[in-house]
């Protein structure tokens, strides 16, 4: 029987020949990752089993951005912890304010993974890295202790869905809307503990950030893992960053699938997921008028500098609306930088924007942007359900960065191409 992308990786990280869907696996582990919320949890339970050091100092990697710029003295303590963690055992990828970034968007840049690679984090959107053909899944924070311990990680192999791309995208839809049509399409739990599988010639028309946003999201349903094949944009990508061999995989031709869907990219529209669920999801046909208080432009899905230059084109030459808060988040401090460097900076604060150093923050109803009741936000973010961004009595809609920079110009959900008439 053949298998599919994610079984060959899971496969040969177990030392065996094949695997298939329900079998209970043990695999090396190539990265364990932790954040700021979850690496204190898990650095317990490593002394409490007695571990004395770390199975390798340059395979864990702590990012300290979830509540980061420290925002309250809890949050300094929890970051506290980690650091003096990582100096006890030496661990190299330690990333702290004026190094950090977001987690999900700072590995892939720092060239911390690549494809073939078995990945877990602490952290639900570890599965972003199977846009560039690796398999990584979020995991709990003991899972994490034992990864960092042994190295190891227990997994039951997951079946798979297959979604079969054609076409390219139209102007002013992105990645975003991809994965947010599809996850209307299938719900919340459609994909649930099963890989989703990318793959088909509209595959290329793809940015790898495009990709970055469709895999991190994947777990918004129910899947296990999000994985993309490896093309020549996805190499090009990871030999600019990765310093060490690696090995593609690809689907055998009779791998088994439990579904397979066809999508033509040139057919999907602008997307917002409505609250309190990604699934909620509606094209410009089906939207009215939905006043707003808040725009963010950021997080993990799409604090990429494409997703800034995106926006700085609808707020080039433009205002945001009286009473609109719009915060700007680059993801990490490179693209930050090229952000500054590139005038976009400039135009976000001409336009009224906020720009914040990278942090999770307002997508987790940390901090910078929490919302009050009765407020409404439209967010690059990936959640939505009810009290995600503050008060129980806020909402969250997401969409991608055209829609949220045109909904901060306009105060209320815009089409893009309205917009910019």
């Amino acid at each position: 029987m053949g298998m599919t992308m994610t079984q060959k990786i899971l496969a040969a990280h177990a030392g065996v020949k094949e695997v298939e869907a329900g079998q209970l696996i043990l695999v090396d582990l190539d990265r364990v990752l932790g954040n700021d919320i979850t690496s204190p949890v898990a650095i317990r339970e490593f002394e409490r089993i007695g571990a004395t050091d770390v199975y390798d100092k340059d395979k864990v990697t702590m990012v300290m951005d979830h509540f980061a710029p420290n925002k309250d003295i809890k949050a300094a303590i929890q970051c506290k912890m980690c650091r003096d963690f990582c100096d006890k055992y030496e661990v190299t990828h330690f990333y702290d304010v004026g190094r950090m970034g977001i987690e999900h968007a700072l590995l892939p840049e720092q060239g911390l993974v690549a494809p073939g690679d078995v990945v877990i984090g602490a952290d639900s959107h570890t599965c972003t890295y199977g846009a560039l053909g690796a398999f990584s899944t979020g995991v709990g924070s003991t899972d994490m202790a034992c990864g960092m311990a042994t190295g190891k990680a227990w997994f039951k192999v997951p079946a798979a869905i297959r979604f079969v791309l054609k076409g390219k995208l139209n102007k002013y839809v992105s990645g975003k809307d991809v994965i947010l049509h599809i996850i209307g399409k299938i719900g919340v739990d459609g994909a649930l503990y099963k890989s989703m599988e990318f793959t088909g010639e509209g595959v290329k028309s793809l940015t790898v950030f495009d990709r970055l946003t469709i895999a991190n999201m994947a777990i918004e349903a129910g899947a296990k893992n999000g994985i993309f094949e490896v093309d020549e944009q996805t190499e090009a990508y990871v030999k600019e960053r990765v310093k060490r061999e690696y090995t593609v995989y690809k689907a055998d031709e009779d791998a088994v699938y439990d579904a397979t869907y066809e999508i033509d990219l040139s057919t999907i529209k602008s997307t917002v997921a409505f609250p309190h669920l990604p699934e909620n999801a509606k094209t410009f046909d089906e939207i009215g008028d939905v006043a707003i208080d808040q725009v963010v432009i950021g997080s993990c899905t799409n604090g990429h500098y494409k997703d800034l230059e995106e926006a700085a084109e609808i707020f080039k030459g433009r205002k945001v609306a009286k009473r609109v808060r719009a915060i700007i988040i680059p993801a990490t401090q490179e693209i930050y930088l090229k952000a500054i460097e590139n005038g976009l900076v400039k135009i976000f604060i001409e336009a009224g924007c906020v720009v914040s150093t990278p942090t999770c923050g307002p997508c987790l109803g940390g901090h910078m942007g929490i919302l009050a009741a009765g407020e409404r936000a439209v967010a690059t973010t990936n959640r939505n359900f009810v009290g995600r961004m503050g008060d129980v009595n806020s909402e969250v809609y997401l969409a991608s960065p055209a829609v949220a920079a045109a909904s901060a110009i306009a105060g209320k959900i815009a089409d893009p191409i309205k917009v910019i008439e």
